[in-house]
């Protein structure tokens, strides 16, 4: 593949990334703010009880939360899904053809579903996310390293286990070295998630229900942005790849007469 091939696929990823964003950005509207909402009004309640200020209505705040959850959240989730469409692209351009012979829009959707389990997916299970009022501030660090740890070693295990697929393809042939590097995958991921630490920071008397839906809202919305990415940059790569020929041009008419 050449470079001006490669450009353009990062750069239609970019923009699949953005409009797949664009979507998650409505979603998490629909679905993830009410159960914020409600977080917040939990920590307003249980500051209040305290005498004590809400950390989610600090006053002198910069932005009001109708913006946060408006134009915030279409910025946040926008960039996040550009930056998320280049990478894949890079991604897509390296895994076209060595996956075995699946075209543009099939190796889209593989490559975006290996990126919803290994960077959401695994990561989320080992540490779900949480909504406002529900962590200690002081451990903010210590919770984003183990995440992004966890996202690391999931990537870099889904990648081992697509060579080792590949490798043993051809004695046990596709399906059933799928299956084996699926299962050794799961299991080795398994393993970490034992080893590293937990984080349990959510009160007691937090309602369980709020936290279910934000959770549920949380993987649902990078569901849609995955889903939506492999269904554009499908589209998008496939027509940079296999471009329908231009039709041609109607011969002139001659008349009879040669004139």
């Amino acid at each position: 593949m050449n470079s001006a091939t490669v450009r353009a696929l990062l750069v239609r990823g970019m923009l699949a990334g953005i409009g797949a964003g664009l979507l998650a950005a409505v979603v998490a509207y629909l679905i993830g703010i009410p159960s914020v909402d409600a977080a917040i009004d939990y920590e307003s309640a249980q500051a209040a009880a305290a005498d004590a200020p809400s950390h989610s209505h600090e006053e002198g705040e910069l932005f009001s939360r109708a913006q946060q959850s408006t134009v915030g959240l279409a910025t946040g989730v926008g960039v996040f899904g550009t930056a998320l469409g280049g990478i894949a692209a890079l991604a897509f351009c390296f895994a076209l053809g060595r996956l075995g012979r699946f075209r543009a829009r099939a190796t889209a959707a593989l490559v975006a579903g290996a990126g919803f389990v290994t960077v959401s997916l695994v990561p989320f299970l080992k540490y779900p996310a949480n909504p406002p009022a529900t962590s200690d501030p002081g451990t903010v660090g210590q919770r984003t390293t183990l995440f992004f740890l966890m996202i690391v070693l999931s990537v870099l295990l889904g990648i081992g286990a697509v060579v080792v697929g590949r490798r043993l393809a051809a004695r046990l042939g596709n399906w059933n070295a799928s299956v084996v590097a699926g299962a050794g995958f799961v299991a080795v991921v398994a393993a970490a998630m034992v080893f590293l630490p937990s984080v349990d920071e959510t009160p007691k008397d937090f309602p369980a229900a709020v936290l279910w839906e934000f959770r549920l809202a949380a993987i649902g919305i990078q569901a849609a942005l995955w889903t939506t990415f492999a269904l554009l940059f499908g589209h998008l790569a496939e027509r940079v790849l296999s471009p329908r020929p231009r039709s041609a041009a109607p011969a002139p008419e001659v008349s009879p007469s040669g004139v």
